[in-house]
């Protein structure tokens, strides 16, 4: 059974709100990273035996983390966005069936319906 329209538009609405924070995140994430390397390469700071903070290697590896999942975040924004222009958004990848609007509300990037959700998920 086809979307409602109006929930489709509302949901892809949410897609980009989540695509824009995302992009947010990365844009100031990415200029933090840039100047942790700019700390970094300063031969200088010998934060690995400083007492009184984070050595900026374990930071560099925290944001660069961060960063990867923002990275997937975004991927998974833009593919959804996909099945929406190609009419497949909110049908689960697996049996096909409606994936539930409430769990799309609350994770629109969803492919799975809930059930099958949770078969992949004890599969695991």
């Amino acid at each position: 059974m086809p979307m409602d329209p109006d929930e489709l538009r509302r949901l892809d609405a949410l897609l980009v709100e989540r695509q824009d924070e995302a992009r947010r995140e990365a844009a100031v994430l990415d200029e933090a990273l840039a100047e942790l390397l700019l700390a970094r390469s300063d031969g200088t700071a010998d934060d690995e035996h400083d007492p009184e903070g984070t050595p900026l290697s374990a930071e560099w590896s925290r944001m660069a983390g961060v960063r990867d999942a923002l990275t997937r975040t975004e991927r998974e924004l833009a593919e959804a966005r996909r099945r929406v222009g190609d009419g497949g958004y909110g049908d689960c990848a697996s049996c096909g069936r409606p994936i539930g609007s409430a769990r799309l509300a609350a994770r629109p990037t969803a492919e799975l319906c809930i059930d099958c959700a949770r078969r992949a998920e004890r599969s695991r």
